[in-house]
């Protein structure tokens, strides 16, 4: 039997959990499982998943006066004939209707799990999070664990030319929402100890002013992009040297498999997800979080070992390989809408 899984995001925003509910949907979809969506109104969203030919619905996915999602997903639900629901974050998951079909939480974050109370089953990307989960009371087994997927999309390096950068300057990439959690205010002050070094910094949220000024305090501004929300990361992830990501909050680190799906080296602060995911001075750099310095010592120890940058790329890739490849994640998610199919003509 072939299950039938409808998808649910709530959140309008830009930001890495966002970005992989369209991967994984475009890739389950793609595979042969039927698949569709709801999700809060984002044109890029809509488009991507126009694109990829996944039938959708926009709701509001609004507060606790919204009376439109909830039925509009039953009703949804029942149209597709959908066998498992699976909501993204606690938004979609405070709407994800009771009726015929499995529901599943996708949790990439400590989230609070009132708003999962009678899933069927939580899917968690890292053991350390199923293992939080588990430990707020959630029985064991209902949960699973199936990691995110990176896999390198086709297409041609950003131009250092057009972002006003040499071409010779070393180059380092921060990826991720401007908010604290993130810590490109870290990447700023390490900066400061790498004179040749551009920085990008890819990604939009509430920081952006502060940021901003930052940046000019410290006077590195001459020296750093702040390129906003991206749709092809995959330019960036070519373009340069070295990515930097030394968030202080980290379930997972979605950048970092990213990143060596590209073949570029990661030096990421020791917060939860990153320090689960890399080996240090295997497949990547660990230091402390928010810790300026020891970021730039070992940014500046690569920029200077172009060997030691390749070597510790080809082991980023044969980790994405190994664990973190789109075939082996969508397999598990098939495996899981098979078993919970069957549950539910079981029963």
């Amino acid at each position: 039997m072939t299950s039938r899984a409808l998808h649910l995001l709530g959140s309008a925003g830009e930001g890495g959990a966002e970005t992989y509910f369209v991967d994984l949907v475009r890739a389950v979809y793609a595979a042969g499982l039927p698949t569709s969506a709801v999700i809060r109104a984002n044109a890029g969203r809509e488009r991507a998943l126009a694109a990829a030919g996944l039938a959708y619905d926009v709701r509001p996915f609004s507060g606790a006066f919204d009376f439109v999602t909830r039925p509009a997903v039953a009703r949804r639900a029942r149209a597709d004939r959908a066998d498992v629901l699976v909501a993204w974050m606690s938004r979609a998951a405070r709407n994800t209707p009771k009726g015929p079909w499995r529901r599943i939480g996708r949790l990439g974050g400590y989230y609070d799990l009132k708003n999962y109370r009678g899933f069927d089953l939580l899917v968690a990307n890292t053991e350390a999070l199923r293992g939080w989960i588990v430990g707020q009371g959630w029985p064991a087994a209902a949960t699973q664990v199936i990691p995110n997927f990176a896999e390198a999309v086709n297409g041609p390096a950003a131009s250092r030319a057009a972002l006003d950068t040499p071409e010779g300057a070393p180059l380092l990439l921060g990826m991720g929402r401007l908010h604290t959690a993130k810590a490109h205010d870290v990447s700023l002050r390490a900066l400061t100890r790498l004179p040749d070094a551009f920085l990008w910094i890819a990604g939009t949220g509430p920081l952006q002013a502060e940021l901003k000024a930052l940046a000019a305090d410290l006077g590195v501004a001459e020296r750093v992009r702040f390129l906003g929300w991206r749709d092809d990361p995959w330019a960036l992830y070519r373009a340069a040297d070295l990515c930097l990501f030394p968030s202080r909050e980290e379930p997972l680190g979605n950048v970092v498999i990213q990143a060596w799906a590209y073949g570029l080296p990661v030096v990421a602060a020791d917060a939860v997800g990153p320090a689960a995911l890399i080996r240090d001075g295997e497949d990547g750099r660990l230091v402390p979080v928010d810790d300026p310095q020891a970021l730039a010592g070992a940014a500046a120890a690569l920029i200077g070992d172009p060997a030691l940058r390749a070597q510790l790329a080809e082991a980023g890739r044969a980790r994405v390989t190994d664990a973190f490849s789109k075939t082996a994640v969508v397999a598990r998610w098939r495996a899981l809408y098979a078993e919970l199919g069957a549950g539910r003509c079981a029963a």
